[in-house]
């Protein structure tokens, strides 16, 4: 809000807060001329914005700068501080009142004694407003903080989402893979047409999969291993007897809920790395097991040994690890293991009570 509309805010509330002396008159049937209410009204006035405008000047910066305060100590600063407002204003309000003739200057301690009770009620009268209006600004505040931080996080998972969507999807349409693919295809057609047909449905399942990563939020664990398991069948007729490879996962955790292409992700990696580059191919394997109340995903395969950290910006592990924590924060991980000439990548998915996944709402 700019000053000035924040200057005619509290000179408007000071002005409303005037009213109330000279209503209560008339509330309480008091015998008053038109002339006694309009001397009553100038009086409560002054008072209104000497006072008023130094309570907005300072309670609001000592009632957020209090709110970690315990509590009697947070009231009583407050209560300080409002009546030492109603005082110093009731000093500055005398002071105009001689100024613009009203009272004599040896008066002045008398009407300033005098207006104490009237001090003090305009000053109860604006602490409850302010209080009123502080305490709705704070929550307006935390509220739209609240908002703005859950529509980045969003935006940000859904960015995140996006670009492992694009990374899959151009490892899919690789032309080296969509060229051995179709190779392995054609050569099966004469040999094994109902082999190369389900390659057909294992490749445009990839495909479509793919296509949907960053609509579907999270998936089952059901899902993305049939996802893992078909790119698998996929470069074994690529690889033949090269690619040799394991999955042990048991039934009851088809339900869990992990992002899409995250072990495909991993499984891809090791491919890549493990398989490939080794002319007598490798072995992969895959674990899922529960994890005290978590979803662990392992990925073990023979290849060179690396680190998750040299991962360059863009790479589908880089973006898997951005995406968990953007999604979990740090109830998520993926953590990298060499033993034995294996690495062990593993997957850790916080799950609620239900196995879904549990993100933070």
């Amino acid at each position: 809000m700019c000053s000035w509309q924040l200057l005619i805010r509290i000179l408007i509330i000071n002005t409303l807060i005037a009213f109330v002396p000279p209503f209560l008159v008339v509330a309480m049937g008091a015998p008053a001329t038109a002339r006694k209410l309009f001397v009553t009204f100038g009086y409560s006035l002054v008072y209104s914005h000497c006072i008023g405008s130094l309570a907005f000047a300072t309670l609001p910066r000592l009632w957020g700068a209090t709110l970690k305060s315990r509590a009697w100590l947070r009231w009583s600063l407050r209560a300080v501080a409002a009546f030492g407002a109603s005082i110093v204003g009731s000093l500055i309000a005398c002071l105009v009142f001689v100024a613009l003739g009203w009272i004599p200057m040896r008066l002045y301690w008398a009407e300033f004694n005098g207006s104490l009770r009237i001090a003090v009620f305009l000053t109860v009268l604006a602490g409850g407003v302010l209080s009123m209006y502080a305490s709705f600004r704070s929550r307006l505040e935390q509220t739209t903080l609240q908002l703005r931080t859950k529509e980045l996080e969003r935006e940000r998972a859904l960015k995140l989402a996006t670009e492992a969507q694009l990374a899959s999807l151009e490892s899919r349409i690789h032309p080296h893979f969509l060229f051995n693919t179709l190779n392995s295809i054609s050569s099966l057609i004469p040999e094994d047409p109902k082999r190369a047909e389900k390659l057909v449905e294992q490749m445009a399942t990839l495909l479509r999969f793919s296509l949907d990563a960053n609509h579907t939020g999270l998936v089952p664990l059901a899902r993305e291993m049939k996802i893992v398991a078909d790119y698998l069948d996929i470069e074994r007729t690529r690889f033949g007897d090269r690619l040799r490879f394991h999955i042990d996962v048991a039934p009851e955790l088809e339900a869990a809920k992990v992002p899409p292409l995250a072990v495909q992700t991993l499984v891809e990696n090791s491919v890549k790395h493990a398989v490939s580059r080794n002319q007598s191919g490798g072995e992969i394997r895959i674990r899922g097991v529960r994890d005290n109340g978590s979803l662990r995903v392992e990925v073990l395969d023979q290849g060179p040994e690396f680190h998750l950290e040299a991962a360059p910006s863009g790479h589908g592990l880089d973006i898997l690890r951005s995406r968990l924590t953007t999604l979990f924060g740090q109830r998520a991980s993926l953590a990298l293991e060499r033993h034995d000439h294996w690495n062990r990548i593993t997957l850790l998915v916080p799950q609620s009570a239900n196995g879904h996944a549990g993100v933070p709402g």
